[in-house]
């Protein structure tokens, strides 16, 4: 038997072997590890777009739930910051928006402060003050930035004071939400209207 005769013999059982073997679309493979050929889609279908809904307190990218007294939720970092600065933060607030206002301490930044352990004794004491509104979270676990733009996606009432950059994008992706900072030792405020408050 020549080596050329020998060669093609070898790949004729190698085809045999993969014909064998099951294609990853066959039927009788279970359905979870299935792979599904898709279909082809039909050109003449009418395509549907999910959208969003719309916040019915939004006109266009005014929010027409913001006005004076302001709901502020605070974040773990505005009020460490506050207290580096040394900066009253109801007072700063007033200062910063020339109204009366409201801040509110939701129980994952209050829990984020805990954790943070002696070092932020001081940011529980502030907290712990009457002015600040407590609000109650549903959610497990403590991570803050997630509970702060789902709370702000569902009610538009809020402003949110935080330095944190990634949840300032975050929430800037969200239309007519004010976000609150600390900038030059005092409070400054973004997308803010102008028939209240003042510019950054």
């Amino acid at each position: 038997m020549g080596k050329h005769k020998k060669t093609q013999k070898v790949k004729k059982q190698r085809n045999a072997q993969l014909k064998r073997l099951m294609k990853p679309t066959d039927a009788r493979i279970k359905d979870q590890i299935r792979v599904k050929r898709k279909k082809a889609e039909d050109p003449h279908k009418v395509k549907l777009h999910e959208a969003t809904q719309q916040s019915s307190a939004l006109f266009f990218q005014y929010n027409t739930q913001l006005g004076p007294p302001y709901h502020i939720v605070l974040d773990t970092n505005f009020i460490n910051f506050s207290i580096k600065n040394k900066l009253d933060i109801v007072q700063g607030m007033m200062d910063c928006l020339y109204a009366k206002c409201i801040p509110y301490i939701s129980d994952c930044v209050r829990a984020e402060l805990e954790k943070l352990g002696n070092k932020y004794k001081l940011a529980l004491r502030i907290i712990s003050d009457p002015r600040f509104e407590r609000l109650p979270c549903l959610h497990k676990g403590t991570y803050a930035d997630d509970c702060l733009v789902e709370r702000v996606r569902q009610h538009k009432c809020y402003i949110v004071a935080t330095n944190d950059k990634d949840l300032k994008n975050r929430i800037r992706k969200i239309p007519g939400v004010p976000i609150m900072y600390v900038a030059a030792h005092k409070y400054a405020i973004e997308r803010m209207p102008e028939a209240y408050g003042v510019k950054a």
